[in-house]
């Protein structure tokens, strides 16, 4: 495994001379011989040479320890230092083997409280507590929303003890919020399930107590509770998922292992900020020596795995991700031990993590834990009731949504001279070639309508990115800038569907000459080809549409075939047209991935 050896991700290190020459009150710049017999430091330096034993004591009193430098783990004393600490930019140079301070961010009372109202630990007792409320004032609700009911004495017994069952049925599992990606689609289905069972209990029970009516006042409580704790909670989500946005306010996250690991792992925090987790720094004592990241990105290495408390004392570290590192496995199972006694989250990144997927299942030989694979067979019973299942769907959209297809033909028709369907060939399952159908969105280029002294460079497709969106010279029709911005340009694939070439759900297909590029460029591209190609896909839904990054795009497709769940097909169709009444630009590219402008001839529509 490659390392990452300067201090910044993707920065060619400095020297130290380069480092002593830089003048400002964060420059780099070495201690000299009498500023070490003082006790001073420049404040923010980087200390080239030197071990991490060095301590800083800022303003308000507080040590922070300086990392070790990596390499050298021949002397262990320790050399405190006093001086005044300003802030230094955590994306500061540094030279090999050189330290870098990388100060605790400071916030207003507001933002600590907010910040400690988020911290996973005192979230569930917010959760808690509105669960219990919300609860009670449901089943008030439905107690007082009848006289006949409130007066029957059984009833209120019930009534005061149902939300007790079901906030006890949710703290005994693990809710989705409780994950990094929640989704409001699974918290309400989970607030549903939990809500029913209490419902189906509360009837046996109302039934042994000789309620007059239990089915009926069960579905009361069912009703009232189900719909006033899914509004509660899809509103907590939202207001959590909305505040960890918030830089200053996300989890700070220190990632072990400074290799191409941590540094995806990095990337994914830093492109969804929905995570809830701010990356501070690396540990890892033989970082890789070049590493590409996204453009911006600078992250500092704080040290080595010796160097984990005083790492978390100076950037105030609430969470941990292990990615892959040369450390000896004992050693980290020594560090996590540490930071659970710090009261620091863990999380890791699982070797062979490519074969790992929600149908894994833990089982444990005596205290050894043992991790069961459980593929799915794109062959199987369960895609073929998934196949099934498209056409079904192909077919009452088809006949639910023919008279907009009619009245769209007619605009297109209207629009501009031209077919009214495009038609193009893709490739599919197992590399068999197709032609997809989509309304024309683009005046058709011919001899006639050319300028003949203009000479068109042809299209070239950037290195790393997928075909998408308009393709050079914008001839979109007005019409078609509609059906663009709607999605109603991919009705026609429905057709696809019925004919077995596509599914509603899967990967998005590419044409031919793109899929031998990809396939020899890209690491996985031709596992995408194991299923049916889709409508709409788990990597559009994602915000991967159009001029955007292949290999993001080969990941999340991957994702959703070692997934794929009848479940994960349904979120994608509801994300899928909240997607469509979201105006949509194909020409521009998704934020974090540059790509140059384009011209071309003969543009392809996509």
């Amino acid at each position: 495994m490659h390392r990452l050896q300067n201090s910044n991700l993707g920065v060619p290190p400095a020297s130290p001379e380069a480092l002593e020459s830089r003048p400002g009150p964060t420059s780099s710049v070495g201690i000299e011989p009498d500023d070490e017999a003082r006790g001073s430091v420049n404040p923010g330096a980087i200390i080239p040479g030197t071990r991490r034993e060095s301590a800083v004591r800022g303003r308000t009193g507080r040590k922070v320890w300086l990392p070790r430098t990596v390499g050298d783990r021949t002397d262990d004393a320790k050399r405190f230092v006093a001086t005044t600490m300003t802030p230094v930019q955590v994306g500061s140079h540094a030279a090999p083997g050189g330290l870098i301070v990388a100060p605790r961010r400071r916030h207003g009372t507001i933002a600590r409280i907010c910040s400690g109202l988020i911290d996973a630990h005192q979230w569930q007792r917010v959760q808690l507590i509105t669960d219990f409320l919300v609860l009670y004032v449901a089943s008030s609700f439905a107690l007082f929303a009848d006289m006949s009911v409130r007066t029957i004495t059984v009833n209120r017994w019930l009534a005061g003890i149902f939300p007790i069952a079901v906030a006890g049925m949710i703290r005994a599992r693990r809710s989705p919020d409780d994950r990094l990606n929640a989704s409001l689609l699974d918290e309400s289905a989970y607030v549903v399930g939990v809500v029913s069972l209490a419902a189906m209990l509360t009837i046996s029970v109302g039934t042994i107590l000789g309620s007059s009516d239990p089915i009926g006042f069960a579905a009361r409580l069912w009703i009232f509770s189900a719909v006033y704790l899914g509004v509660a909670r899809a509103m907590l989500v939202s207001v959590r998922r909305q505040v960890i946005r918030t830089q200053g306010l996300a989890v700070p996250t220190l990632i072990v292992g400074a290799g191409m690991i941590g540094a995806h792992v990095v990337k994914r925090l830093i492109g969804e900020p929905a995570y809830g987790l701010r990356p501070v720094g690396f540990l890892d004592a033989d970082p890789l020596p070049s590493l590409e990241t996204p453009s911006g990105l600078m992250l500092p290495v704080l040290g080595g795995l010796d160097d984990l408390s005083d790492a978390i004392a100076t950037t105030g570290a609430r969470h941990v991700i292990l990615a892959f590192s040369g450390e000896r496995d004992h050693l980290l199972i020594d560090k996590v031990r540490e930071c659970e006694a710090l009261g620091i989250d863990v999380s890791l990144v699982p070797r062979m993590y490519e074969a790992i997927n929600e149908r894994t299942t833990l089982d444990h030989l005596g205290g050894l834990p043992l991790l069961t694979l459980h593929s799915i067979d794109p062959r199987g019973w369960q895609f073929a009731l998934k196949h099934a299942f498209d056409r079904t769907v192909a077919l009452l959209t088809l006949a639910l949504a023919g008279p907009i297809m009619l009245c769209v033909a007619l605009a297109v028709r209207v629009s501009s001279p031209g077919p009214i369907l495009f038609r193009q060939r893709r490739v599919g399952r197992d590399g068999r070639e197709f032609d997809v159908l989509k309304f024309r969105t683009m005046r058709v280029a011919s001899a006639e309508t050319a300028e003949p002294d203009r000479v068109e460079p042809y299209f070239v497709l950037p290195e790393g990115v997928a075909p998408g969106g308009v393709e050079g010279i914008d001839r979109r029709t007005p019409v078609g800038r509609v059906l663009r911005d709607l999605s109603l340009d991919e009705l026609p694939q429905l057709i696809n569907v019925l004919r077995g070439d596509m599914s509603i759900v899967g990967p998005r297909p590419e044409r031919p000459e793109y899929v031998a590029r990809f396939a020899r460029d890209v690491a996985r591209y031709e596992d995408r080809h194991r299923v049916k190609s889709g409508i709409t896909g788990w990597a559009q839904v994602n915000g991967l549409r159009g001029q955007t990054s292949i290999a993001d795009r080969v990941e999340w497709d991957n994702y959703y075939i070692q997934n794929w769940s009848l479940r994960l097909d349904l979120r994608i169709m509801v994300l899928t047209l909240a997607e469509m009444f979201q105006s949509r630009d194909s020409v521009t590219s998704r934020p974090g991935h540059d790509v140059p402008a384009l011209s071309a001839h003969n543009p392809q529509e996509l």
